[in-house]
């Protein structure tokens, strides 16, 4: 039996300024995430969590927070974008388009706008992303850009593995 690793993410070195990364993973918003996210993050606006309030808003029905959304599509960025991070620096220019709702299916994708090696440290580079969601129907709910410093090939600490007996 031959052992195959698996995905480890990009380095520094792999990525390329214009290239777009469809995020392979889509996730649908439930009540729950969308109620518990605003209560972790003491957000008290009821338009979030409260139906009936929700009800009386041109929404009709409750909209999901919006800093879920952010959280949501950096997380589905992370297999193609930042597995490999050192730290990220920023997130910037974050527009919300159109409204998410609880039920919605969110997909995101990324394209690489800038990456350069890093002045203050010399095994990562900063490699800036723009991440676009968009739910089930293709309608832009998110765009953010995003500056990540990533380790360098080589560089980055060993994921431990235990040895099967």
């Amino acid at each position: 039996m031959t052992e195959k690793a698996g995905w480890k993410g990009r380095f520094y070195e792999d990525f390329e300024v214009g290239d777009v990364y469809r995020h392979p993973l889509g996730r649908t918003v439930t009540q729950t995430d969308n109620i518990w996210f605003t209560l972790l993050t003491q957000n008290t606006a009821p338009i979030h969590f409260d139906a009936h309030y929700a009800a009386q808003t041109e929404f009709k029905k409750p909209l999901v927070d919006s800093t879920f959304t952010i959280a949501l599509v950096t997380g589905q960025s992370v297999t193609d974008v930042s597995q490999n991070v050192f730290a990220n620096l920023g997130w910037d220019e974050v527009r919300l388009p159109n409204p998410v709702f609880e039920g919605d299916t969110i997909y995101s994708q990324s394209e690489v706008l800038e990456k350069r090696e890093s002045r203050s440290r010399p095994n990562v580079g900063i490699v800036t992303v723009k991440t676009t969601g968009f739910n089930q129907d293709g309608a832009i709910v998110i765009t953010v850009k995003r500056n990540v410093m990533v380790n360098q090939r080589g560089q980055a600490p060993v994921i431990p593995h235990a040895a099967i007996k």
